[in-house]
């Protein structure tokens, strides 16, 4: 069995998409990222960057006892070895792919996050108009990409559907909210319609629907204590002793 340990995010929805469409059982674990979970020790445990998605397989084909795994993009390849599905055999076609997360993972997500950041902030924070700009065009950069690499070809890597789709679909879905029209792009909105039709990309997207938070019924404190914990973070101090000198 997999545990999942999750919140309905664009990161938390990649994993949920695959899972779904891999068509495998797993066990959900809440991880409320609004409440400071993923500060607690027993996640710590399992992922050190205090950021979910996390993964923790029970059954791994070492038979070694349980395997954790952290970040949303190596979940993904995880799941697509373990499976055996939506990832080409062939050494071209895998790195095709590969290429595809890791653009996913240092482009399309950390930015589409900093641009959701800023759009967010208003004027109450100073003028953002910078910011807001500088992040806005990027996200306008990648639709780019994904259209042109889409201009002949059904899917990101060619004519099969993997977990490249996969992994970027969930970040495109609120792009009115990021500034961007689709249909300037209309060869990204034709992949865009396709998966948006697919069950397994619907379950996935769906999973979480109830888990949410209600901040209005914080007493200020409460809100005070939640922005500390979760904005601006530092380094956590390690242990004082027991590590290696």
């Amino acid at each position: 069995m997999i545990d999942l340990h999750y919140w309905p995010t664009p990161n938390g929805k990649k994993v949920t998409i695959q899972l779904e469409e891999c068509g495998i059982d797993y066990n959900l674990i809440e991880c409320n990222i609004g409440q400071g979970d993923q500060f607690t020790d027993e996640f710590l445990s399992i992922c050190p960057n205090n950021r979910m998605p996390a993964l923790v397989d029970h059954d791994p084909g070492d038979g070694s006892g349980p395997l954790s795994v952290f970040e949303s993009g190596a979940i993904m390849l995880y799941i697509a070895e373990k499976t055996g599905q939506f990832m080409p055999s062939d050494i071209r076609g895998r790195y095709d792919v590969v290429q595809w997360v890791i653009w996913q993972m240092a482009n399309q997500g950390p930015k589409t996050g900093e641009c959701g950041h800023f759009r967010r902030l208003g004027e109450s924070f100073g003028d953002q108009s910078y910011a807001v700009t500088r992040f806005t065009d990027e996200l306008n950069r990648f639709y780019g990409v994904l259209n042109n690499q889409l201009y002949k070809q059904r899917f990101i890597c060619g004519d099969e559907y993997t977990i490249a789709d996969m992994i970027c679909y969930p970040w495109t879905v609120g792009w009115e909210g990021q500034g961007q029209n689709i249909n300037e792009f209309k060869y990204f909105k034709r992949w865009f319609d396709e998966l948006s039709e697919r069950p397994g990309v619907q379950r996935g997207m769906s999973v979480g629907a109830d888990m949410q938070n209600d901040f209005s019924k914080l007493s200020d404190d409460e809100k005070k204590a939640l922005r500390v914990l979760l904005y601006n973070q530092r380094a956590r101090p390690a242990p004082a002793s027991g590590g290696l000198e």
